[in-house]
């Protein structure tokens, strides 16, 4: 193919729509990720595991409405009758003792005595004894009378509630429970959570598209390499818009979530005072976080080992590759007193064994095995099953679309590398036959006058 500038026009007009785009699917990642990381952590905050399994409202709340039901629900069995009918004679015959001791005692004043007088003679204690089982019964009878049962459970009620207004949490999250509720529109946390989950699946199936969207325009790119690798005329320009689309997908691979670290308690239910207890979602630990996020958070923390370690890995893993990405765009379209800037040819080409992108890959890889091997060994300890007491705890750790579109250009940028040392030594050895062309006429020029002017004599 002759060096037409029509051809290079024609390969940039077809090409920047595709890196278009492909920024066009990193913003949409950008903003579905966002949003779901967001809608994630208010569903960590309203299940959280302080909220409910280690909440002392809940557990107020929990054991009131047992209590309550209890309260509404009990009535007296003979066995429980008999025994009252005891404790009531036991009683009464104390008060019966105690109003003879009464009567009994010594009188100083007369008119103290007759009325001494005229009670033994009226009261026949003896007999009132007698009576007492009677008297028992007849206080029963009155007790499961249905208004005065309903007396007794408002007051055994209403003393419980107040005591359970005194029993609650040091700090109460109730407010912001109620600020997320308010923020999603949802009256209840079930609420909340049947319609999270829907959407949270759809907006991670909907990020994971247009980051397969993103991996399929770097795999076009290196399909068209390997179809125009002998149209050197065109590689400039296609090395060109292949690193601006290698930067967007760095971007994004940047800013978006590399691994989820979520472990719950699924559901967890047992039996207390004859009433089944059940507690749902309980998140035990949630994390998301990018690259980027990490290295802000080990910088913010302000210890000195913290800080080291997040500058070294926005150093090797952040500014290097992208520094990497730019200078070999310079170097490539920059003219010999350019190429020969040795801070620029190192990062073109050497800067690589420096880059820890590569390594940052494995590394997070590795974090994801262990994180998940870890999380799955100790959360079928918590899965149990009995007769009373059932268990179901998950490990919902996975990768996210930063860690695909982070790989993804890695391998790009590593076929990249390999690309430009092949553009570049093509263009020596064009140069250095430039070279011999241009010396080998300069002598045929030269020789030619010399014969001349020697046969001009004859």
């Amino acid at each position: 193919m002759k060096d037409k500038p029509i051809y290079k026009i024609v390969l940039v007009v077809v090409l920047m729509p595709v890196i278009l785009f492909a920024m066009w699917c990193g913003f949409n990642i950008h903003q579905l990720v966002s949003e779901r990381s967001q809608l994630k952590k208010d569903y960590s905050e309203l299940n959280s595991i302080k909220n409910g399994l280690f909440s002392v409202d809940t557990w107020r709340s929990h054991i009131t409405d047992i209590v309550g039901d209890q309260i509404d629900a009990f009535d007296l069995s003979e066995m429980q009758e008999d025994t009252l009918k005891l404790a009531l004679n036991k009683v009464l015959n104390s008060v019966v003792t105690k109003a003879n001791d009464m009567i009994n005692k010594k009188q100083t004043r007369l008119d103290k005595k007759i009325k001494q007088f005229a009670i033994k003679q009226v009261v026949d204690v003896d007999k009132v004894r007698s009576k007492v089982p009677e008297f028992s019964q007849t206080i029963i009878d009155e007790l499961k009378k249905p208004s005065n049962k309903q007396r007794m459970k408002f007051l055994a009620q209403d003393k419980f509630s107040e005591l359970a207004k005194q029993t609650h949490d040091s700090v109460s999250n109730e407010e912001i429970v109620q600020h997320l509720l308010f923020k999603h529109h949802a009256n209840t946390v079930s609420e909340f959570n049947m319609v999270s989950a829907l959407k949270v699946q759809q907006l991670q199936q909907t990020s994971y598209n247009y980051t397969y969207l993103m991996i399929f325009c770097l795999v076009l790119f290196l399909i068209l390499w390997v179809l125009l690798r002998n149209q050197t005329p065109l590689h400039t320009p296609l090395f060109v818009l292949s690193v601006l689309l290698g930067l967007v997908v760095l971007l994004i691979g940047l800013i978006a979530p590399m691994i989820e670290i979520d472990a719950r308690i699924k559901e967890l239910d047992f039996m207390l005072i004859g009433k089944s207890l059940v507690f749902v979602d309980q998140v035990i630990f949630y994390q998301s976080k990018s690259i980027l996020d990490v290295v802000h958070i080990l910088i913010a923390t302000g210890k000195a080992d913290s800080i080291l370690v997040g500058a070294l890995i926005l150093t090797f893993s952040v500014i290097f590759p992208i520094t990497k990405l730019i200078c070999t765009e310079i170097y490539l379209l920059g003219n010999e007193k350019v190429r020969v800037n040795k801070l620029l040819s190192w990062f073109a080409f050497k800067s690589g064994k420096w880059s820890m992108a590569d390594v940052m890959v494995v590394a997070i890889f590795m974090a994801y095995i262990g994180f998940k091997g870890i999380l799955d060994t100790q959360m079928k300890v918590l899965n149990v099953k009995t007769n009373t007491l059932a268990t179901i705890a998950t490990n919902e750790t996975s990768l996210q679309p930063g860690m695909v579109l982070f790989v993804g250009y890695v391998l790009f940028g590593l076929v990249l590398a390999v690309i430009l040392k092949k553009i570049t030594f093509k263009e020596k050895i064009i140069d250095i036959n430039k070279l011999r062309f241009i010396g080998r006429k300069k002598v045929v020029l030269t020789d030619v006058p010399k014969i001349n002017s020697e046969k001009k004599p004859d």
